[in-house]
């Protein structure tokens, strides 16, 4: 149920520890104006879906149901809330929602905890975030990752950003990390050139040397600088399973960055990335070879399949719709290792969402 790409060893000694032991999931919302450029994203089919695919993935995460908003309409498939969502509810799992910076405010029923972020401009003005805000959340990720750590045997991170992977690019280049045609994104074929201008654009207006909160603050989104944070304050005490692919290994990146800089205690031992196999065998992307580029990490991913799934909205992973989101493949990992789920068992709980 868990194929492993990077880092083997580290990999193995990782699973070996957390097998049998129930996790925290946590969600991280944020919002960045780069999702409404044109196709650059299909997590909602038009731009103006767009702007509500956070809220309502948050709703169904939270409750099972979307009575404020209904979850977004996609250019193929159906969100990949629905697998966490199974997990999370049939294996009670502790869940947290955090509005890192949204265009527009969570239901209550989300239960969202508000860090006192903003929505990002589109990261080809350069000036995405206030470097206020980024600290803040940077403060705010610590804070929450020290609480996190107490609430399970190890924390998923997880989130919810559309134009997320096209920040993560732009935010592991300034970082001097090799990452142009690696990164993966919800479109069957991945558009890295319309991704890479866009990420040029906004890179031009950044000054070196820039520190990673600078980074941030020039091309970043406010998930990011708040995962960042939870990720080396839980570390010190438990396991983390970044829950993506690209975004959570531009946040990885993010992290040690930060951490030498400011020379903080973390224990980067203690972190894995886990995603679903539509990312990490993603021809048109290329995330192993990024994982690699970003060095240190390894990158875990759930055999989760849905060839077999009687829904047409869950066999359009299959054909490289979605792939991936709000922690989707973590969860399916995390399902295998706290209560061993089969493939069988875990795709007859996506199905009963739907």
């Amino acid at each position: 149920m868990i194929t492993t790409f990077t880092q083997r060893k580290k990999a193995k000694a990782w699973l070996k520890n957390y097998r049998g032991k129930r996790p925290v999931f946590a969600c991280v919302l944020g919002f960045t104006e780069t999702g409404l450029i044109p196709n650059i994203s299909a997590a909602g089919a038009t731009p103006e879906d767009r702007k509500y695919t956070a809220i309502a993935d948050a709703e169904f995460l939270a409750t099972g149901a979307n009575i404020n908003f209904p979850l977004p309409t996609l250019v193929e498939g159906a969100s990949p809330v629905l697998i966490s969502r199974a997990v999370i509810a049939a294996q009670e799992l502790p869940l947290f929602i955090f509005d890192a910076g949204l265009a527009i405010a969570p239901t209550v029923k989300t239960k969202a905890i508000a860090l006192g972020g903003l929505p990002a401009k589109c990261l080809s003005t350069g000036k995405a975030l206030p470097i206020e805000t980024v600290l803040q959340l940077f403060v705010q990720g610590l804070v929450w990752g020290e609480k996190l750590a107490q609430a399970g045997a190890y924390v998923i991170l997880s989130e919810c950003v559309v134009g997320g992977t096209t920040t993560a690019l732009a935010v592991l280049t300034a970082l001097g990390i090799d990452a142009k045609d690696k990164i993966n994104s919800s479109h069957p074929i991945c558009n890295h050139d319309q991704k890479w201008e866009v990420v040029q654009t906004g890179l031009q207006h950044l000054e070196q040397p820039a520190t990673s909160l600078e980074i941030v603050a020039a091309v970043g989104d406010p998930m990011q600088i708040v995962v960042a944070g939870m990720a080396i304050a839980a570390s010190r005490h438990v396991g983390v399973l970044l829950a993506g692919g690209t975004q959570m290994l531009a946040v990885y990146a993010l992290a040690r960055a930060i951490a030498n800089e400011q020379h903080l205690v973390w224990n980067p031992e203690a972190i894995v990335i886990g995603t679903t196999r539509w990312v990490a065998e993603d021809p048109t992307g290329n995330t192993v070879d990024l994982a690699l580029a970003v060095r240190d990490v390894p990158l875990l991913a759930t055999q989760l399949s849905f060839a077999k799934s009687k829904f047409p909205q869950l066999q359009a992973y299959e054909q490289g719709f979605v792939k991936e989101g709000v922690g989707a493949g973590a969860a399916a990992i995390a399902a295998h290792l706290y209560q061993t789920w089969t493939q069988e068992k875990l795709l007859s709980a996506i199905e009963s969402q739907l």
